[in-house]
């Protein structure tokens, strides 16, 4: 069995799993102390972080960029990167947009600041880059309601890497509460939709010591 080495509320982590998931491709799930820097895991990968993928014949994959273009290419079947030269680019200018800006100026500062630092030992949370991962983070989901309304898919009429980037990122976000949907109804009508693929099953199902998630988390009506 093929297993997939994460943190639960890893948005990096989770769109591995989506993609997986979405390629009906089978894996265990197992949870990484990173903090811990095991001799084993650092084996896989000697930076220590998460998500890692190791295949069934041993190949170990590590960081979230090289396990989605390594599932493409191996399992090409279910493709999420889109069929032209142009789909393929507005797939990964998106996929490079969550990862890099939406990551650094949101998802750091409230997940990473309100969650993962107490998770991974690294001191208490700092109000200031809180409030303006709250200030960017409803800045940029104006920019994906747009993309919602305009198109049928967050990169065009196909689904992609793109939507379940996104929604691996909004999903984190959502577990803590941090997102007031009311305000951006596009962008829910878009999460909804994702958030009802068989693929999403599995993060509906997350439970996480310390936290409880919303009510309508789990719902796929909202």
């Amino acid at each position: 069995m093929r297993i997939l080495y994460h943190i639960p509320l890893s948005p990096a982590c989770r769109k591995i799993r989506l993609i997986l998931a979405e390629k009906r491709l089978p894996f265990e799930l197992m949870t990484e102390k990173v903090w811990e820097k095991r001799e084993e895991f650092l084996k896989f990968n000697p930076v220590g972080t998460v998500p890692v993928l190791v295949e069934e014949n041993g190949l170990a994959i590590p960081e979230s960029y090289a396990i989605s273009e390594y599932l493409e290419e191996a399992y090409p079947d279910t493709s999420l990167l889109g069929r032209t030269l142009g789909e393929r680019v507005e797939v990964r200018r998106l996929v490079s947009w969550m990862e890099g800006v939406f990551s650094q100026e949101v998802t750091d500062k409230l997940l990473g600041e309100k969650y993962m630092k107490r998770f991974l030992r690294k001191g208490n949370p700092d109000g200031t880059a809180i409030r303006q991962g709250y200030t960017a983070l409803y800045f940029y989901l104006e920019y994906l309601g747009w993309l919602a309304e305009m198109r049928i898919w967050l990169a065009g009429s196909f689904f992609s890497q793109a939507d379940l980037t996104a929604a691996a990122y909004l999903s984190s976000l959502d577990f803590i509460g941090d997102i007031d949907w009311s305000r951006i109804p596009a962008v829910k009508e878009w999460y909804a939709r994702v958030k009802c693929r068989p693929c999403f099953r599995s993060l509906l199902q997350d439970r996480i010591s310390g936290i409880t998630p919303p009510i309508h988390y789990a719902d796929l009506d909202f």
